[in-house]
């Protein structure tokens, strides 16, 4: 597949932080803040023990302080969830932003499988504590990620209906919902070789929007 943003396909790594930095006026930044590596810190923890199980001591340990003294960067363990759950929804939302404004519109399904088999492949730890613990987060952040997350999943249904312009709405949302759900299945999936597991995933979620506009032309001939 082409790559008309420059993007090679290794690991990269998710800057958290990016919503709080753009909310108070700060621009982006070459060298990590201690507030970054507090919530890549937390994810890992969280990931692996789940948010209810992971203590503020937990995460000062882990981070080399005491447990109180995370509260110079956050109000609560609750805050660093939310923090970590919305960053994630909108650096998917402006990567298929900007997937959109780059590329052909026919192109764009296959350029948004692309970006997210590879945010999904090297962010298990993220993807693992977005599905479990989503509902740990605040009412107020839970709406966020949604509202987010509803924006990005119509990308994916205009960039489908693009490519099969005889797939209704409801199909392509359905469709679009459920290649996430695959390519998400990250944490729950065996270690492989990178490449051999962003090959799998990114044939399987192709080979699913291809079964989607083959469905619609069935029921179309019905």
């Amino acid at each position: 597949m082409s790559d008309p943003t420059g993007h090679t396909r290794k690991k990269r790594r998710l800057r958290l932080g990016a919503v709080s930095r753009l909310s108070n006026g700060e621009s982006q930044r070459s060298n990590m803040t201690r507030r970054e590596e507090l919530l890549e810190i937390a994810a890992e923890l969280f990931a692996a023990r789940s948010f209810v199980s992971v203590t503020v001591d937990d995460l000062g340990a882990a981070a080399g302080v005491s447990g109180p003294a995370l509260y110079h960067h956050f109000e609560s363990k609750e805050a660093m969830l939310g923090e970590m759950l919305v960053d994630i929804s909108h650096h998917l939302l402006e990567e298929g932003r900007a997937l959109r404004d780059a590329v052909a519109p026919e192109q764009l399904l296959d350029e948004l499988i692309v970006r997210h088999v590879d945010f999904a492949v090297d962010h298990r730890a993220l993807i693992a504590v977005h599905f479990r613990d989503l509902l740990q987060a605040s009412d107020d952040d839970q709406r966020r990620v949604r509202r987010l997350q509803r924006e990005y999943v119509e990308i994916w249904v205009d960039a489908l209906q693009a490519k099969n312009a005889d797939v209704p709405s409801a199909v392509a949302r359905a469709a679009v919902h459920a290649a996430l759900g695959l390519i998400n299945s990250t944490p729950f999936s065996p270690r492989a070789r990178r490449s051999d597991l962003v090959e799998l995933l990114t044939s399987m979620a192709a080979a699913a929007f291809a079964a989607a506009a083959g469905f619609a032309l069935d029921t179309d001939d019905d």
